[in-house]
């Protein structure tokens, strides 16, 4: 457990926004945290602006190009201040995770290019703030036997595995259990909620001409764009269910997901005895920041009480698979092993990459994930054991899938 003393902070992906958020929740406790480091992929306006403000002591961007912009920007902006240390590449990145400065490390980048990374920190027995997805989904297996072995504590950021984290039994290492040892505390079920995207009462036809700005209009949270497609889709919450079963030990058939539109209710675990227990609160990504931060205290994230009586009502409906085939992909992903996790979404980032850039439409991202999932089956790969196992089934899937796209273009 961390103490209340100043707490030096990594942050993996800080222009993003949940890097954004999280330094939000920061800069309100300047007496307990400090950022050691930021790193950003593209956007190297935004890092230097950050880097100034929160007095950052070193920041890791991909190359050398973004290291001559961050420089540029940072003459424009504090040109009388100290330079903070610019470190370059991947193996930059890694390094710096895995730094012995920065207690905490928000694993924030996304896609399967945040993974070497966060495995870094969690060997490094570092506090991981997990907001990267592909971290367990690709991974599950060896990461979570790094946080195990190296003593890391591993924190949920995802405001729904959040929520579970905070309804679940007050176990000693209460995500570090097996999926295959039974749960003994009484824990029957978990039940992940979803807004449903911004196309849940559209009627199937009208989909096949929605556009990436649709796709991306949020009805609740504001995201970055290949989330929010995801989120349209439903793949994500079915990552989220790849990664509940990690993080929980719950298998497959005790994951439920329910369409609940007004994103108040964030997830809930289901007890032996009848109860059902619920973690509310306004949908702001600050508050699961701001419990990783302090846990186990809470400390203020800057977010407006919930207040019931103007929200009115609580809605609730079953998923519809046929609506929302993404979601149901992932569950036979689950089902089938690790490399289908890793094939699942290698081919959904490709999909969602071209439909961003108007090649490819809407309703055919589904069908790029589930010919890729196919494809895998009939490779006959084994499950990865390291990270270069699913790095290279990554890649395969990923050369496959623009095929695909291609094909699909054409055609």
């Amino acid at each position: 457990m961390m103490s209340p003393q100043f707490t030096d902070v990594t942050i993996l992906g800080s222009t993003g926004s949940i890097g954004q958020n999280t330094l939000d929740v920061i800069g309100r406790h300047p007496d307990r945290y400090a950022v050691y480091a930021l790193t950003a992929h593209s956007n190297m306006q935004k890092l230097a602006e950050q880097a100034a403000q929160f007095h950052a002591k070193c920041v890791v961007v991909p190359h050398a190009l973004a290291a001559q912009n961050f420089d540029l920007n940072w003459v424009n902006l504090s040109p009388k201040t100290k330079k903070p240390d610019v470190r370059v590449g991947p193996q930059a990145l890694v390094e710096t995770a895995a730094d012995s400065s920065g207690r905490i490390v928000m694993a924030a980048i996304v896609g399967a290019a945040g993974l070497p990374a966060a495995l870094a920190a969690a060997q490094a027995g570092k506090r991981v703030l997990l907001a990267n997805k592909e971290a367990l989904v690709a991974a599950g297996s060896f990461f979570m036997q790094a946080v195990c072995d190296n003593q890391a504590e591993l924190l949920p950021i995802d405001s729904e595995h959040n929520a579970i984290f905070q309804c679940l039994p007050h176990l000693e290492n209460k995500t570090n259990q097996s999926p295959d040892s039974p749960n003994n505390k009484g824990v029957t079920r978990i039940v992940l909620t979803a807004s449903g995207g911004p196309f849940r009462q559209r009627s199937s036809d009208s989909l096949k001409h929605v556009t990436p700005d649709e796709a991306c209009a949020h009805p609740n949270w504001s995201m970055g764009r290949k989330i929010s497609v995801d989120s349209a889709t439903m793949l994500n919450k079915g990552l989220e269910v790849i990664e509940a079963h990690w993080l929980f030990g719950m298998p497959a058939d005790k994951i439920d997901v329910l369409i609940h539109p007004q994103s108040i209710v964030h997830s809930m675990v289901e007890y032996n005895d009848g109860s059902v227990l619920a973690q509310m609160g306004n949908p702001d990504m600050r508050t699961p920041i701001a419990y990783g931060l302090g846990f186990p205290d809470r400390i203020a994230a800057g977010v407006s009480p919930l207040n019931l009586a103007c929200v009115g009502k609580l809605e609730f409906e079953a998923v519809d698979f046929v609506r929302y085939p993404c979601l149901e992909l992932s569950f036979m992903a689950l089902r089938s092993g690790q490399a289908a996790c890793v094939a699942l979404n290698a081919a959904n980032e490709v999909a969602v990459e071209s439909f961003l850039n108007h090649n490819l439409g809407y309703l055919n991202i589904s069908h790029i994930v589930s010919e890729a999932l196919d494809w895998q089956v009939g490779q006959g790969w084994s499950n990865p054991s390291c990270i270069e196992d699913v790095l290279t089934i990554d890649q395969l899937v990923r050369t496959f899938a623009k095929e695909v796209c291609q094909k699909t273009l054409k055609s």
